[in-house]
């Protein structure tokens, strides 16, 4: 929020907790991830707990839309969606992940 903020950009912030995203909405997020589709899924001790086997989300949009409708804890925070491009707001190689949406949410 705060590289939202320092942007100016204008965002909306879904608590996907209290308002989980139905299957069309993750689909569609899937679709549009600039990230390997497998990095949505957190692989914590949730993830272990759950005998979950972290290739079988490699490459693979429809189990990875399968696993975060079942168990929405799971998701990979935050996810930034705009127009038709959608990143997970996480370091990516040398990036810093504030740098990451900073460059984002300009449209760079």
């Amino acid at each position: 929020m705060a590289v939202a903020a320092d942007t100016g950009a204008d965002v909306d912030v879904v608590l996907y907790m209290s308002d989980r995203p139905d299957a069309d909405t993750l689909r569609g997020i899937v679709e549009r991830l600039e990230d390997p589709v497998e990095n949505l899924v957190r692989k914590d001790s949730q993830f272990s707990k759950l005998d979950l086997n972290a290739d079988d989300y490699v490459d693979n949009p429809d189990a990875v839309a399968e696993v975060l409708m079942r168990y929405p804890r799971l998701m990979q925070r935050p996810v930034l969606v705009r127009d038709d491009r959608a990143i997970i707001g996480r370091p990516l190689g040398d990036m810093k992940a504030k740098d990451r949406v900073a460059q984002f949410l300009s449209g760079t």
